[in-house]
């Protein structure tokens, strides 16, 4: 079972209703023990890094890092990836979890924000998570704040200077756009983690 973790702040309806579609057995909880419990992690998010801070008073943080020292997949959208890093600019006050290290920061002046729409993914190296996906892959972003490239990037993306699209390491994955917003190329992510 996919846990995916509610703490009122992700695209949860969609993420759920794109897992359906992959075939995957998954259910949107807020139940600290359900998501300790889980086969797989998976933290959406849309907003305010701040947003990140009620995982904590809910009990869903350590339930959260009880599965990933237990060698459960954890996949972070948006937001959630963002939280896998040690902190953002967007909330300095708000700590990450250091799963990578670095800080998301904001886009540069000389380019729109929030980037919102679609953006060709570079591939840096072999992925589990990006298995079967073409280099030159679109995929829907929408956001203000961007990961650092790091050793784990396994994907990046242009857009007023290189960000992280992909991160992984392990049994953790994080992704800076949408999946489920991303046609067929986030699907086959999805369907890819559930796999794992």
């Amino acid at each position: 079972m996919i846990a995916i973790v509610d703490y009122r702040a992700g695209n949860l309806t969609s993420v759920k209703k794109a897992l359906d579609f992959v075939g995957a057995d998954s259910v949107v909880t807020s139940d600290p023990n359900q998501v300790a419990r889980a086969e797989k992690v998976v933290l959406p998010g849309v907003g305010h890094f701040s947003a990140t801070r009620i995982l904590g008073q809910l009990g869903l943080q350590g339930a959260v890092e009880a599965a990933i020292q237990r060698g459960k997949p954890f996949l972070g959208i948006c937001v959630g990836m963002q939280w896998m890093f040690e902190s953002s600019a967007e909330a300095p006050e708000t700590h990450g979890l250091g799963l990578f290290t670095g800080q998301c920061e904001r886009f540069p002046t000389e380019v729109k924000s929030p980037h919102v729409g679609w953006n060709t993914l570079r591939l840096r190296s072999s992925s589990r998570l990006l298995q079967g996906i073409d280099p030159d892959s679109c995929v829907y972003f929408t956001h203000s704040y961007r990961a650092p490239i790091v050793e784990g990037t396994v994907a990046e993306c242009e857009y007023g200077g290189a960000f992280s699209a992909v991160v992984e390491r392990d049994q953790l994955f994080g992704v800076q756009f949408h999946p489920e917003k991303s046609g067929p190329v986030g699907l086959r992510i999805l369907e890819n983690f559930r796999r794992l």
